[in-house]
């Protein structure tokens, strides 16, 4: 046998989705070679309808991004207190545990195809596949958010993205928004600075952003706050800067994530925990549960709890990152929801978002689907191609709950329910603690010079192109945060600061 024959006989067949052998390729069936072409090219007609369904929708936010996969191995305490103390998720309890994980990075409002420079908060999202079923901790690289309330985030949103009728993003809609959204300022700060354009994924922070709760084996429960603080260090970029890679490169984030796995060079972050007792901490001056505040951390310190490495780059860039599909209401047994409004609304919203973007069956994908037993009653929808998970003795015939057939039946409680009470009149209201600008001002003074340089030039760039009352608005509000902060910015686009500002805060 020739060496050309044996390749021949070593090369992968390629067939159709139905597993048909194609032995042309090359061309359409047709009559003469001419044509017309024929009704029945199947091969062709397969490969063309498949082809004009190559994309599912776009995620509305959180577009752009990429994944890799990797472990996290617990450190099996908080801080030097056993994590048993805290909470009974099984994923955190022994030391040197580990646990596969994806995690999905992605900047928040631009397109799938938009650069990986452009001043924008970035998406953190892991997802533990735990032996008790998947934890997605989904969170974004800054600490804080703009908004505190989940029926303001489709207005937010709209006033970042492009403009309806010119298709183009706009300073004046963003800063229209922001100067009538007070709470905002803080969030405004953070990403105005050079922490508004990370150097790349590996090195930047991740946190949870919301305030969730973990509960004990004695259905004891705490607040906490997750922080992911990276082995690489801390990088951001300039404008200056992210201008110069933007002109060469709109992927440079994904390059560079995805190189230095192939490198060997595994990016590595360690998980860090502040717990509060679950009251609403009158002593404070904002409520713990409002996401545009950082809790305090020499009140609240930051106690590590593990490490998490990505040691593994995807084998296919759609099925595994695109399709990769994130909820705030994927908990296990031991950890829960606070009751943030802004979380409330994000746990709805995120997961109806993959039913709607992936499909019904979205979970039964394998980046989704736990790596432990499944086994539910749910049946059918579109693109169901196994039933979840039926266990031995199992009757197939019954899908239900409760039946005395030899179907599924209710897991044992793995501890006491934590049952808070909860009492109060039925309405719209605000949180009490607003203080809008404490926070954001002590974020300007603990800037370095640069920093605070780079902020004011970031702000005045696109303030200069802002209505004189947006303007105004805005430098009131950066004004109660910092007088400096305030008169520099008014300075620099040429405007008086007034000291009378009407806001809802």
């Amino acid at each position: 046998m020739s060496n050309q024959e044996e390749n021949k006989q070593e090369q992968p067949i390629l067939t159709t989705r139905q597993g048909h052998p194609v032995y042309d390729n090359q061309n359409l069936r047709s009559v003469g070679d001419r044509g017309p072409a024929t009704l029945e090219n199947y091969q062709f007609l397969e490969k063309i309808a498949h082809f004009d369904r190559e994309r599912v929708p776009e995620r509305v936010v959180h577009a752009r991004g990429t994944g890799a996969h990797g472990y996290f191995e617990a450190y099996g305490t908080v801080g030097d207190q056993p994590i048993s103390k805290f909470t009974r998720a099984k994923l955190f309890q022994e030391k040197g545990k580990r646990t596969p994980v994806f995690i999905r990075f992605s900047t928040v409002i631009h397109g799938g195809h938009s650069p990986e420079t452009l001043r924008d908060p970035r998406g953190f999202a892991v997802k533990f596949y735990t032996e008790d079923g998947n934890w997605d901790l989904v969170g974004n690289n800054l600490k804080v958010f703009f908004i505190r309330d989940a029926i303001k985030f489709p207005d937010f949103i709209h006033s970042f993205k492009p403009d309806p009728v010119t298709n183009r993003q706009d300073p004046n809609r963003q800063f229209d928004f922001v100067s009538l959204t007070p709470e905002a300022m803080h969030m405004v700060t953070w990403l105005f600075s050079p922490w508004g354009i990370p150097a790349d994924y590996r090195h930047m922070e991740g946190a949870g952003v919301n305030t969730y709760k973990w509960v004990n084996a004695n259905g004891e429960a705490v607040l906490i706050k997750y922080h992911w603080i990276p082995d690489q260090g801390v990088k951001n970029l300039t404008q200056e800067q992210a201008n110069a890679i933007q002109a060469t490169n709109f992927n440079h984030a994904t390059q560079d994530l995805y190189d230095a796995i192939e490198r060997g060079e595994y990016p590595s972050w360690e998980l860090r925990v502040q717990i509060m007792s679950d009251d609403e901490h009158p002593e404070l001056d904002f409520d713990p549960l409002d996401d545009t505040k950082l809790w305090p951390e020499d009140q609240f310190p930051m106690l590590p709890v593990g490490k998490m490495t990505l040691n593994k780059n995807p084998e296919n860039f759609f099925a595994e990152v695109e399709q990769s599909a994130f909820g705030t209401g994927v908990l296990v047994d031991g950890l829960e929801f606070s009751d943030d409004k802004m979380l409330q609304g994000r746990t709805f919203s995120y997961s109806d978002t993959q039913r709607y973007r992936v499909g019904t069956n979205y979970l039964q994908l394998p980046v989704n689907h736990p790596k432990h037993h499944v086994a539910t009653n749910q049946r059918d929808g579109n693109m169901a191609y196994y039933v979840d998970g039926v266990a031995e003795g199992e009757n197939p015939h019954i899908n239900y709950e409760p039946s005395s057939r030899h179907g599924l039946q209710e897991a044992p409680r793995a501890g006491k329910d934590y049952t808070p009470e909860v009492s109060g009149k039925v309405g719209r209201q605000a949180i009490d603690r607003k203080n809008p600008y404490k926070q954001a001002g002590e974020r300007y003074r603990s800037f370095q010079d640069w920093e605070r340089d780079e902020l004011i030039n970031n702000l005045v760039t696109n303030l200069k192109k802002c209505n004189p009352d947006i303007q105004e608005r805005m430098v009131n509000h950066l004004s109660q945060c910092d007088t400096e902060y305030g008169a520099r910015v008014a300075q620099g686009i040429g405007i008086s600061v007034k000291t009378a500002v009407t806001s809802r805060d």
